[in-house]
């Protein structure tokens, strides 16, 4: 396994671009295209070629920079079976439980509907990393556009269960601090996510990123992954509730925040 550079810089007005490089083999990806110009100048101020597109979900934000990008390094785009229709220039189309080869790394690949249909996670078990798009962000998961609170919660079930506490998790947007206000609020005598809202506000004040984040760290404080957790279902009347209705619940009242 080649040790991995990853490169992450801010874009539009709210989206982390990720740049994935793999020195030995000479490969570099961009993990979705939110902003083709902002992404070229990224990889010629690191001096990386560009050889892949790796695409999570169709949302206009997150494949922008595609035939740019395409255009001008002849990247492969890589992107999930169920929405390659609706995203620009598809090489190669991917599903849940797919792998492939990025260098010597393995990619798995892991459906999570909820946000849009057909959006895909990609997991890298050797690298002990994630990409979780619109998915999984620190301290919060996507909201529900296409699908529903049964597979938004499908899709956090099934992270849990497959990512290892130690991978690092970039996902698409700077929401951290929005989300930490949230969390808080049904939340509230989890004293990791009191400390950790004390460094994302400092972190945004300092006007740096929060990203990325571990999943143990996700997993001691993210509301969307403790649906389970003892406290936040008193706090919310909930005691006896399914795991996915008590989702649910904390999803609406996020919609509503």
């Amino acid at each position: 396994m080649t040790s991995l550079e990853i490169h992450q810089f801010p874009c539009r007005s709210d989206n982390f671009g990720v740049l994935v490089h793999d020195p030995e083999a000479g490969l570099t990806a961009t993990i979705d295209a939110p902003e083709g110009a902002v992404i070229e100048r990224e990889l010629e101020a690191k001096g990386w070629t560009l050889t892949h597109i790796i695409t999570t979900h169709k949302h206009f934000d997150h494949v922008e920079g595609h035939e740019r990008l395409k255009a001008k390094y002849n990247a492969k785009v890589i992107a999930p079976e169920d929405e390659a229709a609706d995203i620009p220039g598809v090489d190669e189309t991917v599903k849940d439980g797919d792998t492939f080869q990025f260098g010597s790394n393995t990619v798995e690949v892991i459906a999570t509907p909820g946000h849009t249909l057909g959006q895909v996670n990609y997991y890298l078990p050797d690298a002990k990393v994630a990409f979780t798009g619109d998915t999984l962000f620190a301290l919060g998961c996507g909201r529900v556009f296409e699908g529903t609170m049964t597979d938004m919660w499908g899709s956090m079930e099934k992270l849990k269960a497959k990512l290892a506490p130690d991978t690092a998790i970039y996902c698409g947007h700077e929401y951290t601090l929005a989300n930490a206000k949230f969390a808080i609020s049904v939340d509230p005598e989890n004293e990791a996510l009191k400390k950790r809202v004390a460094e994302i506000e400092a972190l945004r004040a300092d006007d740096r990123p929060t990203l990325p984040t571990l999943m143990a760290v996700e997993l001691e404080t993210n509301p969307f992954l403790r649906f389970d957790d003892p406290a936040i279902r008193a706090h919310l009347g909930m005691e006896d509730a399914s795991g996915e209705a008590v989702f649910a619940e904390i999803r609406k009242r996020k919609d509503n925040f």
